[in-house]
């Protein structure tokens, strides 16, 4: 009677009991997690933090524990949007850029700041104005590692109470207006213009000194040449003048020893020395003059007689007396 009354709930109880089962299966596996590398989860016990699951496999507390945030570990890259910046000297620029991040402590990331990465954003973006907006327009476009420097170091020491550990920071594109960037390229070609003017003149210059010392150096040879020549043209005629002045001794020992044929010599030489200087005259001339050859014919072999007496030789007397001399009785 008994299983009669209970054949119809029989059934009940037995699909019950699969789904009791099937319930604690899930359960159970709910509360097995696998954390993948580079992955830090948060666990939550009733809505608060107790503790930070690193790569691996873990076990949960059913019912009481749940994972509250899932953190990337990883370096993470977050691009800026481009924003207006008003410089020093009141120029208007847009700027953009790119900011590296890393999560070092997942805690601190998940529950000391709200969207972490749009936080991140607005602070770069923020310190971005703060920064650029310190510097002249020509600092700004010249000095890009020092703006990205310093904002690496404003935003890492702001972010670094979210466990966040900021890396790099760069700056992608500063655009100036369009007028801007015309006055900036007329200005380069200027300058540009102006260094090649300094330089061509420096090079006129140079040439200058050069070509002043080359003809410093040749005015020092011609001058030193003449000198040389002034040095050997006197040695010339000093020699001239020793053998000048020997003849005339050798003529005047004649003279002074009664030897009439040295007169001869002095007359036929000047004589002789007229003739050539009045020959070799640029201007035309006609000479009319008795020349008597015997007379420099004599006067030469006189002077033959005194050199060879001169040098201890015996040279024959004059036979023929010279023309215009008297004969003795």
């Amino acid at each position: 009677m008994e299983q009669e009354l209970l054949g119809p709930f029989s059934g009940g109880f037995e699909v019950f009991g699969v789904l009791l089962v099937v319930l604690a299966i899930v359960v159970l596996w709910s509360t097995v997690k696998i954390v993948p590398q580079g992955t830090n989860y948060t666990v939550e016990n009733f809505g608060r933090y107790t503790r930070t699951l690193q790569p691996g496999l873990h076990i949960l507390i059913p019912v009481m524990e749940r994972v509250g945030h899932r953190m990337n570990m990883k370096e993470q890259v977050l691009d800026i949007p481009s924003q207006d910046v008003i410089t020093r000297d009141n120029a208007m620029v847009r700027v953009n850029g790119v900011t590296f991040f890393q999560v070092l402590n997942a805690a601190r990331g998940a529950y000391e700041v709200d969207a972490l990465e749009p936080s991140i954003v607005n602070l770069t973006m923020t310190n971005i104005r703060t920064v650029m907006g310190s510097m002249d327009l020509d600092e700004l476009l010249s000095n890009r590692d020092q703006i990205n420097a310093r904002l690496l170091q404003v935003v890492d020491q702001a972010t670094e109470a979210w466990g966040i550990k900021v890396t790099r920071i760069e700056i992608k594109d500063i655009d100036p207006p369009r007028d801007l960037v015309d006055s900036m390229a007329r200005q380069m070609k200027a300058e540009r213009d102006k260094r090649a003017q300094i330089l061509e003149a420096e090079g006129s210059r140079a040439a200058e000194i050069l070509r002043a010392e080359g003809e410093k150096q040749a005015a020092m040879l011609e001058a030193e040449g003449r000198r040389e020549a002034a040095f050997r043209d006197a040695e010339a005629r000093e020699r001239s003048a020793e053998a000048e002045a020997k003849a005339t001794q050798m003529v005047s020992d004649a003279i002074s020893k009664g030897n009439v044929q040295a007169i001869n010599y002095f007359v036929a030489n000047n004589y002789v020395k007229a003739l050539e200087a009045l020959a070799k005259a640029p201007n035309q001339k006609v000479i009319l003059m008795p020349l008597e050859a015997s007379s420099v014919i004599g006067s030469l072999a006189g002077l033959a007689q005194i050199t060879g007496e001169a040098f201890g030789g015996n040279a024959p007397a004059q036979s023929t007396p010279p023309r215009g001399s008297v004969p003795r009785s």
